[in-house]
């Protein structure tokens, strides 16, 4: 085996160590989408692919002596920095059952969920800092069963908004309007909602976010209001493993949300 001389290992390593410096330097941080309601304005690096995983999703709805649960598994979004400040992504969920309990009558359905397509442009900060802007469309087509599936293709734009304060605390809002799905699995109406959040740093790795969101729908007439909680730990980086609460505030949302996941950045 060839051996190299020490000072010309040293002269190296001397070379390398500024610009390897200067690559961590210029590396952007893991800015996940999950957990929590709203939508991060942040966007992954050119080259940069994330995968981000909804490990198990429970929701339970109770109105006039029905109750609906519905378990979903395996919800899954796939992100790429196509450039500096634009990403692309694609989200399906793989598994869904749907119960639905009405006096002494039970209906089960299952089956996997729509393709989600989305594309999200960074306008200012693509890494999330100070004051991040950015405009994301999206369309849903219509892949999924009577469980998770709307039944027809679905279209909106999301704008999303941060601001970071002192200590680690952030503010963010999330406008949406959106083409829904009519009820009846045909056709579409107008939707829009906002999403108001404060994130709260509880450590180096752990974080959490309160939320509080509303959303007017046209099929049929009604406000949805939502409080939820999230966390997010991360172990490293790259990685992030989450859970979170959401919980109804108003007649048309659904009463409870229990949901946990992991986002992986390559």
């Amino acid at each position: 085996m060839r051996m190299f001389p020490i000072s010309a290992a040293v002269a190296a390593a001397s070379a390398l160590l500024p610009a390897e410096a200067l690559r961590a330097q210029d590396e952007r941080g893991f800015c996940p989408d999950r957990p929590g309601l709203g939508t991060p304005a942040c966007t992954l690096d050119r080259g940069r692919f994330a995968l981000e995983l909804g490990v198990i999703d429970w929701t339970v709805d109770r109105e006039d002596g029905a109750r609906a649960d519905l378990v979903a598994g395996g919800d899954l979004l796939l992100r790429y920095g196509l450039t500096g400040s634009l990403e692309v992504q694609a989200g399906w969920t793989l598994f869904g059952h749907s119960r639905l309990r009405s006096g002494g009558a039970v209906e089960t359905t299952s089956g996997v969920g729509d393709v989600l397509i989305a594309l999200r442009q960074n306008l200012q900060n693509p890494d999330g800092s100070g004051l991040a802007v950015a405009i994301m469309t999206y369309a849903t087509l219509p892949t999924g069963g009577a469980a998770l599936g709307a039944g027809d293709w679905g279209a909106g734009v999301i704008v999303p908004l941060s601001y970071e304060l002192p200590r680690g605390f952030a503010l963010g809002f999330t406008a949406t309007v959106e083409a829904a799905v009519d009820g009846d699995r045909d056709g579409r109406h107008l939707a829009y909602g906002g999403i108001a959040g404060l994130d709260l740093p509880l450590s180096d790795s752990l974080g959490a976010t309160v939320e509080v969101a509303a959303r007017r729908d046209r099929d049929p007439e009604a406000t949805e209001w939502l409080a939820g909680v999230s966390a997010g730990w991360s172990p490293r980086a790259d990685l992030q493993l989450d859970a979170g609460a959401n919980i109804g505030l108003s007649r048309a949302a659904p009463d409870l949300q229990l949901y946990a996941g992991i986002a992986k950045l390559f």
